[in-house]
């Protein structure tokens, strides 16, 4: 029922918009020249409608239009990595908020000197995982860094990991017997104990590898649901990538190591610049990127993949 909703609601936009370009047309057919002004700003309406609507239509994925889950893990370099990293935990969070979505911070592990080590978070709002999903893959940063004395230039690197929040939506069982189960007390900024009792839980599925933690719940019972949430959206996202690796195989599809590769760099000395090295798209005002100005960036992602679809 809630998939027949939805499919209601978007037919219904369509509808509308069509009705009233027919509207329009119709109109434009009469030659009234009192109308001229009219038909110029309904002309203007319906432009920014059906750009509206072109955008939405790129969103062509099954779960594009499911919340999401996004990891971010500091790459090897120590406290100058760990700070890229919560720079980008700030880029996304700061998109979010501008795009009215909630994010929950469910886990996170602070760096040794400044910045994070990993973080965990849950981002809710219209097709976040449709957008994120853009994000998927190695961040690489250039510039001078503020942690070296000698101000030499550092390139760091950072892994951004999403994935559909689709838990409540799946069924799949998890053995027990496959899972260890480690509790702890919550930490807070600087690592400290900010809690007496061991809320925070960490699982690991050893078949899979996967280790998921959460901290940022008022008691065990809740961090141990939400940590199994994530496992479960992590088994079911791992599985749906083997049958789409597969499959790809079988059509002779060049598939590259997307964990490993390099999509984004973000060069602020000697010049300011980001560059999508997927769709070769770029811009020069890297300070607005980092503060979260990144629809152009997803929006040049998802039509490059309809172009590659369409060849």
């Amino acid at each position: 029922m809630q998939d027949l909703t939805k499919l209601r609601d978007e037919v219904t936009v369509w509808e509308q918009v069509a009705a009233r370009l027919q509207d329009s047309l119709d109109l434009a057919e009469l030659g009234d020249e009192e109308l001229g002004a009219d038909l110029e700003a309904e002309v203007e309406v319906l432009t920014k409608a059906i750009n509206k609507l072109e955008f939405r239509a790129l969103f062509a994925g099954k779960y594009d239009d499911e919340n999401a889950i996004l990891a971010i893990h500091a790459g090897a370099g120590g406290t100058e990595a760990q700070d890229w990293a919560q720079m980008l935990q700030r880029m996304f969070i700061r998109w979010a908020e501008g795009h009215g979505c909630k994010v929950d911070v469910l886990d996170e592990s602070s760096g040794d000197e400044a910045g994070i080590k990993s973080c965990l978070m849950a981002i809710g709002g219209e097709m976040v995982y449709g957008r994120l999903k853009s994000e998927r893959g190695v961040h690489r940063l250039v510039r001078i860094s503020p942690y070296d004395s000698s101000k030499r230039r550092h390139t760091s690197f950072a892994k951004v990991e999403v994935w559909p929040d689709v838990a409540e939506d799946i069924e799949i069982e998890v053995d027990e017997k496959d899972l260890r189960i480690d509790r702890f007390r919550a930490s807070g900024a600087g690592g400290q104990h900010v809690q007496k009792n061991e809320t925070a839980v960490r699982i690991t599925h050893y078949p899979s590898g996967i280790v998921v933690s959460c901290q940022n719940q008022r008691s065990l019972t809740q961090n141990m649901q939400v940590a199994m949430n994530i496992l479960k959206a992590q088994l079911f996202d791992l599985e749906r990538r083997k049958q789409e690796a597969e499959i790809a195989n079988l059509k002779g599809e060049d598939i590259s190591a997307e964990w490993g590769s390099q999509i984004r760099s973000y060069v602020l000395h000697p010049y300011k610049m980001v560059k999508d090295h997927r769709t070769n798209y770029e811009v020069g005002n890297a300070q607005a990127v980092l503060n979260g100005r990144l629809d152009d960036f997803m929006e040049a992602f998802l039509k490059h993949n309809v172009g590659e679809s369409d060849a």
